[in-house]
């Protein structure tokens, strides 16, 4: 079976971030097996078309913020709205407190999960 591309491998690490759930950059570089490579996570969400059905807005930066304000600030407040609506709740800083919302996949499941990308 051939391997995925780096950017097919994020993707399908952002698909199964669950619902009222966030995982940072760095958490989908890591779990797609490309440690340290948290700007690769942007630059292939940025590049997802605009009807996609990918659960981008899922992800955060490492303080638990939206990065898209400073590119899109509609874009930002889409991603707030989804999340909201999802019942995730941000602080009065705007953050996204990853001590409540902060997706962690079973180690043993996820092992396996990865093994098949």
């Amino acid at each position: 079976m051939a391997k995925l591309s780096k950017t097919a491998r994020i993707y399908a690490v952002v698909q199964q971030i669950p619902v009222s759930c966030v995982a940072t950059y760095g958490d989908i570089a890591k779990l797609a097996g490309l440690p340290r490579h948290a700007r690769l996570v942007g630059y292939a969400l940025h590049a997802l078309p605009a009807n996609s059905e990918l659960p981008w807005y899922r992800v955060v930066n490492s303080q638990g913020q939206l990065s898209l304000g400073k590119l899109s600030p509609a874009g930002a407040a889409e991603q707030y709205e989804r999340l909201t609506s999802e019942g995730v709740t941000f602080t009065s800083q705007g953050r996204v407190p990853l001590k409540h919302y902060r997706w962690q996949p079973h180690p043993l499941a996820w092992e396996a999960f990865i093994l098949n990308l």
